[in-house]
């Protein structure tokens, strides 16, 4: 089985123009549970049911213990999203399910806090998480899920060059309901054809 090197010291940190990728940190918790907790109706329409306790520091150390495992076993790199200039954490992105051997696929998700919404901030951290994944870690195909009402999680994907390839039925629990998602897709080859590079 493929595996990466210890979270901390080896996880890449990835920067961009606008925006600055990395793993997240113990110290991080109130940034990420205060900008969560502004942004709770904005999110939760697109995430699978919040827990009675989501934002508390019991449940982010859960989280980030995670995190940590998703990544030492090589199944998932979780990063936050940070804004070079003000340098406040303004949403994360992970790459997950990561298959290696014939598959050399992976499935991308993210979140932003509200009031970083429609800036294009997103794209950049999607065209990042990309790269690395097409450039270093050697992955032929990177899967998006989305419901077909998220409008803003649409044009983020299409914009990056993901294509839609079909209608999931009945796919993620998303907020205590299943929802049909659409299937996008962008593979290694799709650069060559006007693709933007991050």
């Amino acid at each position: 089985m493929f595996a990466f090197p210890f979270f901390r010291r080896d996880f890449p940190a990835l920067k961009g123009n606008r925006i600055s990728l990395r793993a997240p940190q113990a110290n991080d918790y109130q940034e990420w549970a205060d900008l969560r907790g502004a942004s709770r109706a904005f999110l939760e329409p697109w995430e699978p049911r919040w827990a009675s306790n989501e934002l508390e520091r019991s449940a982010w150390r859960r989280r980030l213990n995670r995190y940590r495992a998703d990544f030492a076993s090589g199944h998932a790199m979780a990063f936050f999203i940070f804004d070079n200039f003000s340098g406040k954490l303004v949403g994360g992105i992970t790459l997950g399910n990561i298959r290696h051997g014939v598959a050399q696929n992976a499935q991308i998700g993210y979140w932003i806090g509200e009031q970083f919404a429609g800036q294009g901030l997103m794209l950049e951290a999607v065209l990042l998480l990309c790269n690395h994944a097409f450039d270093t870690l050697r992955l032929h195909r990177i899967e998006a899920a989305c419901i077909p009402d998220n409008s803003r999680s649409i044009r983020v994907l299409e914009k990056a060059g993901f294509r839609r390839e079909g209608l999931l039925r009945s796919y993620l629990r998303i907020n205590g309901d299943w929802h049909d998602h659409y299937l996008y897709a962008l593979i290694a080859q799709d650069r060559n054809g006007g693709w933007t590079k991050g």
